[in-house]
Parts: C-alpha cells; structure tokens; sequence
C-alpha cells in the first residue's frame, strides 16, 4: 500500500513505514476519503577601530508513501518566494524523492484576492468546496495546514467536521505583524490563533524559544520541527565582484514595515548598504534611503551570488521566528550580524561570537562580523539539511484517524529510538521503530 500526502510531507525513516489499522478504525473508516482506483488506505572593540578594521577587510531501501495536504503562501520574497513556501517546497522534493506521494494546496489553485496592505501575499476566495473536493480526490493519508490563511481555515473545518486528525505549523508572529499595521491588541490575535491550533494533533515550530513562548501562552501540543538550507546552491564559490564600494553589509528579505529595514539602513557604515528584496515598503525605502543599493527581488542562482560577494549580513528583524535567510547566509560564507532576539539567537545558538554577532547595537554588530572567519560560517550552516527537515515534519504527521503509524513517532523520541538501537544491537538484533498510538 503506498500512501499519500495533502500539503507538505516529511521523509520516512530508515525502516520500511506501515500503517496499521487498530480495532476500532472499522467504525472511523467511513470518515476517511475513499481513494479513487488502487488500495485504500566579540564583540568589535571599540567602534572607531572597528570600522577602520571593517574598511581595510573590505578592501582586501524503498519507503511507503505518507500523506499530507499543503497550504502555503504564493512565491514571492524578495529573496526567493516567501520563506514558508521555500521551506514547504524544499521539504516536498526531498519526500518526494524517498518515494511519497505529496499534493500542495496552494493559492494559486484559487481565485485569489490580494491581501489587504500586502498585495503580494493572495488570499484565496470561498475555496471550501473545491479544496474539500480536491482533498477526497487525493484521498491523502495525513494532513498538514500551513498557515492560518483562508485555505487553511478550509482545511481546518473540513478535518474537523469530518473527525479527521491534523497538524498545523506557526511561522510567523502575526500578532506582532498585526499590531504593526492594525490596532488590533496582540492579546486577542493570539487567542484567535490558539484556539486555530488548538484543533491540532501538533503544531510544529522551528525553534526551542518559540515552543517556550507558545506554551507560555496556553498553546499545545507543540513539536520542533528543524530547518535546512540548500548548501549546494548556496555556496561561497558562488561569489563574484560587485560594482560597490566594500565592505558591503547586505540584507535580503521583505521590504515591510515588520521587518524593521530602517534600523540597519539609519546605521553609520563605511562601504554599501545592499538590499535584496520587494515588498509593500519599497517604494517609500528607496525614496528615504537614496544612499542604499536596492536590487529588488532576486531568487536561486543571482541571490547566491549576493550572499557568497557580500561582506556581512544584517539581519534587523525582531519578530522572526527563525529566519532561514540565517542559513542561506551562514552557507554561503557571510557572517551574520543582528538583534540578540528570538529566531537569530536560536540558529546562532552557541556559536555567537563566531559565525555571527548578536547586540543590541547593530552597528557594533554589523561593523564586528566583518572580521569573522568565513569557512567557519560554512561549517556551521552544513549541520543543517533539508534532509533532516523533511525527517523531521514527517515524524510529527498524524494519520487522519485512529491508526497506529511505526516508524513516525515525532521528534521528541529521538532519544527512546537511539536507545531501542543501541539495545538491539547488544541483543544481536535489529533495531525497530518506535510505534506511536494515535488515538
């Protein structure tokens, strides 16, 4: 039997997957879609000095399918689609290549509106009925909701009315995005988007900060699930010359108000302030900063080139929860500067100091990173793979009803699987899977 995935699925393990019916599922099994044909189921010292320094560096076995639906936003970043739908993707190829069958539901399979203040970003319009007709066509074996979109409030309603089990993910900290552009108080967004994922199995996250916040505020069942980043694209042999003065502090992202770009282009630096991306802000960015090299948005193979010839990155948000431009940074040589906040101290981690700076002065920041070691950055952005991301969003799939799935037990029983490993291979055996009971 070969499963399938509505949205994003992640990678099976090792061992060959099976889907196990449990003495109950003959009651649930009239809830689940019927497939159509085939089977069922340092800080710099001082900042004069720093800056001299900065100037002179800058002159010189076969595995069983799972089944998910996906609902993310349309491509379009500055810098190469929006960073959830880049990830989604990336994760569906590398299911796809371990034999899964995935189907993305996206906007751009609806009649969309542009979304209000962020024209870029389409909403789908009343896609309830065709996403539940595109769901039961598919028949998948899981589902994932992406985001907390139009789609996937379908999606979520639709699981629900008909008893089927799901997860969901949060990406962005849309109350602090809300509060920026509305008047809405940040207590009622985040009760709106507790009760959404409360509906959920699980509701994966990126980092330990971000699972510490939320449960903080009465969310549940949350899992981490890690990130990756292409390190073959993005590649420090990949730089080429820029026609600007160095040393050159880049940032790539997208040009709005919550990503807080006037707090690196207001900095006092010697070289180029260089911008890579395109966004409802733009327009009044390029006429407040004429100083700054806009480059509009750029993606695969133009926007590595960026990252490789550029000197440091900046990274100035404050409200990310994680910031996989970090890595595509980090991958490409380039050294990271940036608040000590959520997202950027997460993939830093305890290499701060090393591979990027983090301080409440960005110049300070900004002006210490020039002198970091390149190769070092690489080395570190290298232990995160796409691979092991797509391992990861699978492990936390739930089947749509009460299955016992082996083999996709969850992140969190790492350390119960290594030490099944390690008796089995005592014992002379060989080592299972963990089974997880989903109810």
């Amino acid at each position: 039997m070969h499963g399938q995935a509505l949205e994003v699925p992640g990678e099976a393990p090792a061992e060959r997957e099976r889907l196990h019916q449990t003495d109950g599922d003959a009651q649930r099994q009239h809830r689940r879609p019927q497939r159509r044909g085939g089977d069922q189921p340092a800080r710099g010292g001082e900042q004069a000095d720093t800056a001299e320094r900065a100037q002179r560096a800058g002159q010189a076995g076969r595995r069983q399918p799972a089944s998910l639906a996906q609902h993310r936003p349309p491509a379009g970043r500055g810098g190469g689609g929006f960073p959830t739908g880049r990830k989604l993707a990336a994760v569906a190829d590398r299911l796809r290549e371990t034999g899964h069958a995935i189907e993305v539901l996206g906007p751009d399979r609806f009649r969309t509106i542009p979304c209000p203040t962020y024209p870029e970003i389409r909403l789908a319009l009343a896609p309830a009925r065709r996403l539940e007709a595109m769901i039961e066509g598919f028949a998948p074996d899981a589902l994932h909701v992406a985001t907390e979109g139009p789609l996937g409030l379908a999606a979520a309603r639709i699981a629900r009315r008909r008893g089927w089990r799901f997860t969901t993910s949060y990406h962005t900290r849309f109350p602090d995005y809300l509060a920026a552009r509305t008047a809405l108080p940040r207590p009622l967004a985040y009760a709106w988007l507790r009760r959404f994922h409360g509906h959920a199995a699980a509701t994966l996250v990126a980092t330990d900060s971000l699972a510490a916040e939320l449960e903080a505020r009465r969310f549940r069942n949350i899992r981490l699930w890690s990130r990756g980043v292409d390190a073959a694209l993005f590649h420090p042999a990949r730089a080429e010359d820029l026609p600007f003065p160095r040393p050159i502090f880049l940032s790539v992202g997208r040009l709005a108000v919550e990503k807080n770009l006037p707090a690196f282009l207001d900095l006092d630096l010697p070289g180029t302030k260089l911008v890579v991306g395109d966004g409802p802000a733009a327009p009044a960015l390029r006429r407040a900063y004429p100083d700054a090299q806009f480059l509009g948005a750029m993606q695969g193979e133009a926007l590595a080139r960026v990252f490789a010839a550029a000197d440091v990155f900046v990274f100035p948000s404050r409200t990310d929860t994680f910031g996989l431009v970090l890595l595509e940074a980090l991958a490409s040589g380039l050294p990271v500067a940036a608040f000590p906040v959520p997202g950027p101290r997460d993939v830093l981690g305890d290499d701060a100091g090393t591979v990027g700076i983090l301080d409440e002065d960005l110049r300070r920041a900004a002006l210490a990173a020039v002198g970091l070691d390149r190769a070092a950055c690489r080395r570190f952005a290298e232990r995160f793979s796409w691979e092991e991301c797509a391992a990861s969003f699978c492990n936390s799939l739930v089947p749509l009803s009460g299955w016992l799935w082996r083999g996709c037990c969850g992140p969190r029983t790492k350390a119960r699987r290594d030490a099944q490993a390690a008796s089995s291979n005592e014992n002379g055996a060989e080592p299972g899977p963990a089974p997880c009971l989903v109810p």
